[in-house]
């Protein structure tokens, strides 16, 4: 113990005398068994005292950030948002302070992976892993994911444009049918009109085979753009954004949802979120929304 108290920074010295104090120790003794001058002790105790002061607004923001996105963001997320608020400030800083704050972002869990039966092949996959562009409205991509309440399951079915992060359209439904899917197109359809040339990109579902589906890209100008045989990696961008939504406001949060329309309530919610105040690397740590604006304009 004697070795490691040799090799101890001043400032730690100082830290164990404080702490020994307030149990009743005399100062005198500690700092003759310490080894530590009492002047050096006070300083110490100053420099802490300014760093905790010099902290006190940084900390508040933080809290505030962590708490406004509902205890979502982690280290890298905080600091770029305190970065947009005007804050100069090392991520390694903020680091620290979440820490000592006991703050700590959701970590994600293990990917849920739809692909049902033995289905055929009647597109090409014309992404093969590319998902690179240019610009916004230039591919898209959708899947249906399930989620399991205590109250049954339900599948949600969105589209997202892979160059913004943005999700276009969804639908939540009790039952992954066609009319999940067409509804979830019409809404896409109204925003956007005009997307001739587009790419619609999906694993080789039994939806995305439908007639209807195929009709529907055609009619608009789509290309139609189909994933290998139960790969999920083809597809990875859609897999990404099933295991963020669940992680942030899905798992572990089931009984909170104690009905159907609660959890549409969440869902919205969350995805209102997610396009228009969730920042992410991709989109130049700007909401997906702004992201799409700003390349548009």
């Amino acid at each position: 113990e004697r070795r490691e108290m040799r090799s101890a920074t001043q400032g730690e010295k100082a830290a164990l005398v404080q702490k020994l104090r307030e149990e009743g120790y005399k100062l005198n003794y500690l700092l003759d068994a310490i080894g530590l001058s009492r002047s050096t002790y006070y300083y110490e105790l100053s420099k802490t005292d300014k760093v905790s002061e010099r902290n006190a607004d940084l900390s508040s923001e933080i809290i505030v950030i962590f708490n406004e996105n509902k205890k979502r963001y982690g280290v890298r997320r905080v600091h770029k948002e305190l970065l947009n608020r005007g804050f100069r400030v090392n991520h390694k800083r903020v680091q620290r302070i979440m820490n000592q704050l006991a703050l700590f972002g959701k970590c994600p869990k293990e990917k849920y992976h739809s692909y049902k039966g033995d289905v055929g092949k009647v597109a090409d996959n014309i992404i093969n892993r590319d998902f690179n562009t240019e610009k916004p409205l230039q591919k898209w991509t959708t899947d249906v994911s399930q989620f399991n309440l205590p109250w049954g399951k339900c599948y949600i079915s969105p589209i997202l444009d892979m160059n913004s992060n943005e999700i276009i359209s969804y639908n939540l439904s009790l039952h992954p049918d066609m009319a999940q899917i067409k509804d979830m197109l019409k809404k896409a359809f109204k925003r956007f009109p005009s997307v001739k040339g587009l790419i619609m990109h999906s694993d080789q579902g039994w939806q995305y085979q439908n007639a209807f589906y195929r009709n529907e890209l055609q009619k608009h100008g789509i290309i139609q753009s189909m994933s290998r045989k139960g790969n999920c990696y083809d597809n990875c961008i859609m897999e990404t954004f099933f295991g963020r939504l669940k992680n942030e406001m899905f798992y572990g949060f089931e009984k909170d949802y104690p009905s159907f329309e609660s959890f549409s309530n969440a869902i919205a919610e969350y995805i209102d979120y997610y396009n228009n105040k969730r920042i992410q690397a991709k989109t130049k740590w700007m909401p997906p929304s702004k992201f799409r604006e700003a390349s548009m304009m």
